[in-house]
């Protein structure tokens, strides 16, 4: 993986930003917004578009070249002005180098008339690293996802159905690697049926190329300098073209299901919470079904947890996944009370042997400084307020989070309506609605079910066989003390320490496979002690630890859930005996290629396994999940939702020859 640089700027007289790698504007010199609006806008019958959009509705817009963002602003604002309430904005843009947040600032404020806009924009412009971050705006009506790295690589992986396309990279001559036919092959793959396209760009070869992709460009009168530009309509994939490689069908969309659009949320953690967040966002009636009296009771529920980025150095399907979302957790939290419930005062892993002292190195050679670098121990020291024996990786925009809170923001959608006391023990599908019971009674029922109750959602008999394991972990709660509160970062080792929340520093996490007792242990709190001293004497003789007596300690255990390969299991769930029976060849043959649809298990779908991980994942695996639901853009990789998929489990078995017996 190599680093993703910011865009290297110039600025003119008159205030206007110039890319110094490319050698060009980023908007013209005479008026940018008349421009775009021409270009982009009026060629693509945006506004018609937008004001005949339903309640419910949505438009997808995918630009290559994001910049400045003046685009996507001038689309949000026709859109806030000709759609109905009720409809939503889909804006999809690749950039290879974005700009600083300074920057985009800087750049912004040339259009006073896209204030509100771009203040909204920059209020959520955080944390913008390599690969898929989405962005929520307009309280869910208008969803931004930034593919940040080269076109060619990003594209092939984006699952999305694109309505109109802004083609938008510097001038051809400029920059010949955005207009080449690989490039309009995936515009075309992605474009929807009727699919737009305009550019300001009226080159004859360019034109040829995308015609040749199946779009028919004409030439129509510019603007300003501009002598003609191209707009066009997608005619289809070309006949002659090798046909793009088809999605397997147990990966493939369910059907978008019709009617009213109500759902059942199963578990008031993490996961559940952003599900139902995510799904009222889109105008879905949810119920959201939590066994205790509050939400996050489990392993939600600690004081504090460590918003932190495990991440490889080769790009996995894992690491992926924890680098997008974490960037848009940490979005999010911009809605909650700093100090209280998050505090982005950043995260120091420890370089504690030379094993994990190499793996940082890796890690600081594969990311950009503005996302991870490494400490030496004075510097370490220093960025901790406290003695250290190692420097480490320091993550600048880690920090804590009191989970609790962002469930609770994340619940207070006025779609969603809370049931505490909701033990579902059973689901039945009648009449093509799922209904949750206890014992005889319906606790709720809707057409759509959502199992984000971590490991419990093995009590139902189709989802018996998801092999999610609990894994128990136990926090210890130290007071703080007048010498402890210098502590300024999360501070990790084996285990973590946090500074202190309302008087308090949670200390932990212990793992324990086989203890299936959520009381606190002393041997635990020990433990967890042990780890303290790892991380640092100073900071253990500053809380005054050693003085404590363990079975006075205070604390809390729950169980994470995890899967066998550490990923969350995300997405629809097929029908395990009919999914064997459907893609039985598979077990004689791994290559076959069966194009039988998959038979889905109408209306289920699966957000859980988390693991320790779930600041990080479920609230990006939310969005997901509501993709898949709602037929839209998918917020990460293809690969990376396939490889988070309910169905590969079966799949794997299959092809080991383990399939269920019937």
């Amino acid at each position: 993986m190599n680093p993703v640089s910011h865009a290297q700027l110039d600025w003119d007289d008159q205030g206007r930003p110039h890319s110094r790698v490319f050698d060009d504007v980023y908007f013209s010199d005479k008026s940018g917004l008349e421009e775009t609006r021409y270009v982009f806008l009026e060629q693509n019958r945006l506004q018609e578009r937008f004001a005949a959009l339903p309640v419910g509705g949505r438009l997808v817009i995918g630009e290559t070249g994001f910049g400045t963002g003046l685009n996507f602003l001038c689309a949000w604002q026709l859109f806030e002005e000709h759609a109905v309430a009720g409809a939503r904005l889909h804006f999809v843009s690749v950039e290879k180098y974005p700009l600083s947040h300074a920057d985009l600032q800087r750049a912004l404020a040339l259009w006073s008339e896209l204030a509100p806009f771009a203040e909204q924009l920059l209020a959520q412009y955080i944390a913008i690293h390599q690969g898929f971050q989405r962005l929520i705006l307009d309280n869910g009506r208008v969803t931004l996802t930034l593919l940040i790295g080269d076109a060619l690589e990003q594209l092939p992986q984006l699952d999305a159905q694109i309505d109109a396309w802004f083609l938008d990279g510097f001038a051809p001559a400029k920059n010949p690697d955005m207009w080449t036919a690989e490039l309009f092959a995936e515009l075309a793959r992605l474009a929807a049926p009727g699919s737009t396209i305009s550019t300001f760009t009226s080159t004859g070869w360019v034109r040829r190329l995308i015609n040749a992709a199946g779009f028919k460009m004409k030439r129509t009168p510019g603007i300003g300098h501009k002598w003609e530009i191209l707009r066009g309509e997608f005619l289809g994939w070309p006949a002659e073209a090798p046909a793009p490689t088809a999605v397997k069908p147990w990966f493939a969309r369910p059907a978008p299901l019709a009617g009213e659009r109500r759902a059942l949320v199963i578990g008031g953690g993490l996961a559940g919470c952003a599900t139902a967040a995510s799904l009222a966002a889109r105008g879905w009636q949810v119920s959201l079904l939590e066994r205790h009296a509050a939400l996050a009771q489990e392993a939600s529920g600690n004081p504090q947890g460590v918003l932190y980025l495990k991440l490889s150095a080769h790009g996995t399907a894992l690491s992926q996944l924890i680098l997008s979302g974490f960037g848009h957790t940490r979005r999010l939290l911009e809605h909650l009370q700093r100090g209280v419930d998050w505090d982005g005062c950043g995260v120091l892993q420890l370089a504690f042997n030379a094993k994990e002292a190499e793996r940082q190195a890796q890690l600081a050679s594969a990311f950009a400084p503005d996302l991870l670098h490494l400490l030496d121990k004075e510097q370490a020291q220093t960025r901790a307020g406290i003695t250290l024996e190692q420097g480490g990786l320091f993550f600048p925009e880690g920090g804590w989070v009191h989970p609790p809170a962002l469930c609770q923001w994340q619940a207070k959608h006025p779609l969603i309506e809370v049931l505490h006391h909701h033990d579902a023990l059973e689901l039945k599908q009648v009449d093509g609605q799922w209904q949750a019971l206890h014992g005889d009674t319906v606790l709720a029922c809707a057409s759509v079910v959502v199992l984000a109750g971590a490991a419990e959602i093995k009590r139902f008999s189709f989802s018996a066989d998801l092999p999610l394991k609990r894994i128990r972990g136990q926090i210890t709660r130290l007071p703080q003390t007048a010498q402890s509160q210098v502590l300024a970062t999360v501070v990790c080792a084996e285990g973590y320490v946090a500074p202190p929340r309302l008087g308090e520093h949670t200390l932990g996490a212990s793992f324990d496979f086989k203890n299936d007792d959520l009381t606190p242990t002393v041997a635990e709190h020990v433990g967890n002690l042990e780890m303290l001293r790892e991380i640092s004497v100073d900071l253990l003789q500053r809380l005054g630890a050693d003085n404590l007596a363990p079975e006075q300690l205070e604390g809390r255990a729950a169980f994470r859930c995890t899967s066998p390969d550490y990923l969350p299991i995300v997405g629809p769930l097929a029908a395990r005996e009919a999914f064997d029976h459907t893609y039985a060849a598979l077990s004689k043959d791994a290559r076959h290629a069966p194009d039988a649809p998959c038979p889905w298990l109408n209306g289920v779908y699966i957000n859980s396994g988390h693991g320790s991980r779930g600041l990080v994942t479920a609230p990006l695996c939310s969005e997901l999940l509501a993709a898949w639901l709602a037929d839209e853009p998918l917020p990460l990789p293809r690969s990376v939702s396939e490889a988070c998929h309910p169905n590969r489990f079966a799949l794997r078995a299959l092809i080991r020859g383990n399939a269920s017996k019937s």
